[in-house]
């Protein structure tokens, strides 16, 4: 979906992208080699393409990654019927073991941060180490941002409108979102357009998803990553979150929901510097 004007930088490091079927669906998924021990397997944020991350990736070097659009966005099939938090968790095991994995560390971003928190519950031997990044701990345990933010969050018009997305993405995302409009319209041409059915599934799954039950029992190691300025899930969520891990370590960055794009080198440094 690239855009008339200049177009944003290609990436340093290309994946192998191809379509598997796993979980009765049709996924694209993107594999970055590399010679890292373990994959790092991300879960992205709602309605988002893997494209969305590879300034993340770049800043990354050498680690080998693994991620995939979730049913419904990107290019990945639209299921027929609905679907829960945990299934998008097992499509990341499916993933791992296609390619022959036993374990990785994992990742879940937004929206992703439930399904990494599920895919930890569901195979904690498969998990490494845990980050949580500009996420949430569910139903019971979330601290919403603004009404405002929060309903132009739900609906897919900012996917659907490169021009909506262009006028709210400062007040949506914070951080540098808010003064670097180059940055901005960079990030905006990377995005895919959703299916409005496949965002709408994605919106229900978190809607009625929460870890508040078995939280607790995540042992793994955990970073949780969160930006000091955002708006759809405030940094006081980073604090709970913190507060319901066991072995959780809590490290806040001057920016925004998308601290993983606006600050990729920053972010990558405390990513590798957790891994390793």
């Amino acid at each position: 979906m690239a855009e008339s004007g200049m177009p944003h930088p290609a990436p340093l490091r290309q994946p192998h992208v191809e379509f598997v079927r796993i979980g009765g669906q049709h996924i694209r998924t993107a594999r970055w080699a590399g010679n890292s021990p373990l994959p790092l397997l991300i879960f992205n944020g709602i309605g988002g393409n893997f494209e969305i991350l590879e300034p993340l990736v770049d800043a990354l070097g050498d680690h080998e990654v693994l991620m995939f659009d979730a049913p419904g966005a990107g290019a990945s099939s639209t299921p027929s019927v609905p679907y829960g938090i945990s299934a998008v968790a097992r499509l990341g095991s499916l993933l791992l073991k296609r390619y022959h994995y036993d374990r990785a560390d994992v990742m879940g971003v937004s929206w992703g941060g439930a399904a990494a928190l599920a895919f930890a519950r569901g195979a904690p031997h498969r998990c490494r180490r845990l980050i949580l990044c500009a996420t949430m701990a569910g139903g019971g345990a979330f601290w919403p941002g603004k009404p405002g933010v929060m309903m132009r969050m739900m609906s897919p018009k900012r996917y659907l409108s490169r021009r909506y997305m262009h006028d709210h993405i400062g007040a949506l995302y914070g951080g540098r979102f808010r003064d670097d409009a180059e940055f901005a319209d960079a990030y905006i041409r990377r995005m895919r357009r959703p299916s409005q059915i496949g965002y709408a599934l994605q919106v229900a799954a978190i809607s009625t998803w929460s870890s508040l039950p078995w939280i607790r029992s995540i042992r793994h190691p955990t970073l949780v990553l969160h930006g000091k300025d955002d708006p759809i899930v405030p940094a006081i969520n980073a604090r709970i979150m913190k507060t319901l891990l066991r072995n959780a370590e809590l490290q806040l960055v001057d920016d925004g929901h998308l601290l993983l794009v606006a600050q990729a080198a920053e972010s990558a440094r405390r990513i590798r510097e957790f891994l390793a």
